[in-house]
């Protein structure tokens, strides 16, 4: 989820200097953001910055972030969560990810062709998420290549669907809840000049998922993923930077549909609510253009197309989803350029605002 991202930047956000001699350094924060998902949220949260005594004297090696989180939404929802980063023996290995539990509400709109009116369903899942990373190229290119292991873990709990609704018929794997878990191997290649706030480089993150497990009161099924992300960054004048970003899915066997290739949401395709789309394989490119303004004010435009697939046609390119829209950007660290993020996307009948922390790749 995006939130968690958001955490583990305002956690770097208050993060010292690195010629602070303290090993562990906690701070609390405040959470206030709003999502077409959620409307407006809040909360409050405590990060913990730790560096390790292996570490010391190393200014390169980057400090680990661990943050803990409960927010409310105006939706009802509620998220517990513990995201993590770590950084350990001079950034020979990396480890992130999160442990939480959320009561959440969401909209279902359908798998694939098969489109429904939305359908409001509650579910309550604790998650696990894992990633570990050592570095095995050290300097390939202008970055470093890590390479490792992931497993999740996801208990999805459907409480409520709608009376009739499709969600509920059975007819939907895992419209009944489904308990997801498995394990995959991953690629994490990072050549960016910045973290936050990228002015050029590339940074791609490759996942396999090997034959994860989803059971659920309709059976057991197994299914495959192979998917990249990638976001490259272009300075065109000074101060002005062009990003992209590319994204590529592709599902072997039968997933739960929480499961499936999601299009919409804080990330991918804004203005369109998370999951609007889904299906087994997707594609999405999109496009940022981000523009100094005054001080620490910048704005952006930007716009997406993506399109779906399943087993009969990988990915449908006579059908595509687009969106567009634009957005401000306020410099809440000016060390490390991270941003405060206001946009406004507009889809196919479809918009969305988002106040967040971050840029969206």
């Amino acid at each position: 989820m995006f939130l968690v991202t958001s955490l583990l930047s305002l956690s770097c956000w208050l993060t010292p200097p690195d010629t602070v001699l303290k090993r562990v350094a906690v701070f609390p924060l405040p959470l206030v953001y709003y999502t077409p998902e959620t409307r407006l949220a809040y909360g409050a949260a405590a990060t913990a910055t730790v560096r390790f005594r292996r570490d010391a004297g190393d200014t390169t090696a980057r400090p680990s972030q661990l943050t803990s989180g409960v927010a409310y939404t105006q939706n009802r929802q509620l998220l517990v969560y513990l995201p993590f980063q770590v950084f350990y023996g001079h950034n020979r290995y990396y480890a992130y990810g999160e442990a939480g539990y959320y009561r959440y509400s969401y909209f279902f709109f359908g798998v694939g062709e098969r489109e429904v009116p939305q359908e409001l369903y509650e579910v309550n899942f604790p998650r696990i998420r894992l990633n570990a990373f050592r570095r095995i190229v050290p300097g390939w290119g202008r970055g470093t290549l890590y390479a490792g292991l992931r497993y999740q873990v996801e208990d999805y709990d459907v409480t409520r669907t709608e009376l009739n609704g499709l969600l509920g018929s059975g007819a939907v794997p895992g419209g009944r809840g489904s308990r997801l878990t498995g394990g995959g191997l991953g690629l994490f290649y990072d050549a960016r000049d910045r973290v936050f706030f990228p002015t050029r480089g590339v940074v791609a993150d490759v996942a396999y998922w090997h034959r994860n497990r989803a059971a659920s009161p309709m059976g057991t099924t197994r299914f495959s993923r192979l998917s990249a992300d990638v976001s490259s960054y272009h300075r065109l004048v000074p101060r002005v930077v062009l990003a992209m970003n590319y994204f590529v899915s592709y599902t072997a066997g039968t997933a739960p549909f929480n499961a499936l290739s999601l299009l919409g949401g804080t990330k991918r395709l804004r203005g369109y609510y998370e999951g609007r789309y889904r299906d087994q394989h997707a594609a999405v490119l999109q496009t940022e253009l981000r523009l100094p303004v005054y001080r620490r004010l910048g704005a952006v435009v930007f716009g997406g197309v993506g399109a779906l697939g399943d087993e009969a046609r990988v990915l449908r390119l006579d059908a595509p989803k687009a969106a567009y829209g634009a957005g401000l950007r306020f410099t809440v660290n000016r060390r490390d350029h991270l941003n405060l993020r206001l946009d406004y996307g507009l889809g196919r009948r479809s918009s969305g605002l988002y106040i967040t922390i971050g840029e969206a790749f």
